[in-house]
Formats: structure tokens, sequence, C-alpha cells
């Protein structure tokens, strides 16, 4: 249903003499009130219904509990190769940057060597900037992430080979 639609039930309406109408149709649903003519006014509410379809049942993410300075949990080996990698993942939903500032290097490139409690990069979340921290000691072997890519809860970011 269009505008144009709803423009002519509300005329129709007011020609017929009828002090409340509700359409509901599928994705959306229409009260249109009226007052006696002496009144000249009428009041039209138009709210649309969110259509839901049958989808394949994905599992659904975690909920995550607010947190502070964010810091990324290595996941147990991951399934690359011979499984000797260690995915560090996103603590949080953001925007992540592997710059401080644009202006500078970024925190860690493919090759870099990494110790416990570096910074791998920032996710910005909701105007904080959260600094990402390693959890292991290794070189980091891949950078699955762009620079200023939106970044989902538990995404995988680094590959990092801890031996």
């Amino acid at each position: 249903m269009d505008l144009k639609d709803i423009q002519n039930l509300i005329k129709f309406v007011a020609k017929s003499g009828a002090s409340e109408v509700k359409l509901e149709m599928e994705d959306i649903k229409i009260t249109i009130k009226t007052t006696p003519e002496n009144y000249g006014t009428e009041t039209t509410y138009v709210q649309h219904v969110p259509v839901t379809t049958a989808l394949p049942q994905a599992p659904a993410p975690q909920p995550t509990a607010p947190t502070a300075p964010a810091v990324a949990l290595p996941s147990e080996a991951a399934q690359k190769d011979d499984g000797k990698y260690i995915t560090i993942k996103s603590p949080i939903i953001g925007t992540l940057y592997r710059k401080p500032s644009p202006d500078k290097p970024a925190f860690v490139e493919v090759g870099s060597t990494i110790n416990k409690g570096d910074v791998l990069c920032i996710i910005e979340a909701m105007k904080l900037f959260n600094e990402i921290e390693s959890e292991v000691s290794g070189k980091v072997v891949k950078v699955l992430v762009d620079d200023m890519s939106p970044v989902e809860f538990d995404q995988p970011l680094f590959l990092v080979d801890p031996s």
C-alpha cells in the first residue's frame, strides 16, 4: 500500500461518515479516526509491522557484558593448517583501528613478534576507544581484519604462532 492508496482511503472514510476505521494487512496497520464535520479534524495513525519470515535458525550470538578496558581472548588452537595457531578474537562490537592515529604506523603487521600485554589494535565502541591487548606471546601470522572495519563480538582478528 502506497501513500496515494492511504490518502484515498482517508477520503473514502471521511465521506462515509464512519468515526473510526482500522485496517490491518500483512505489513501495515492503519487506524483512521474522524470527528463530526463541525469539528473538521481527522486523525490517521499508520504503523508498519515488522515482517518476520521463517529463516534457518542460526546460533544466536552470546550477549556481552559491558566492558571497561577490553582484552582479547585467545581461542583454543585454530583449525588452520595443523592447528598450531591461536586466534585472537574481538571481545566487543565496534570499529577496528590498526593504528593509534592515521599518521602513525600500525600496532602490528604480519611477521611482528608480540608479547603478552602488547596492544594489537583499538576497537571503538560507542565513542570509547578500547585497546585490545594480546593474551599470548608469539608471531603474528595473519591479520584477518582491515583497518577501520566494523567487527562483531568473537570475530577472529589475528592468527598468532605461539612457538
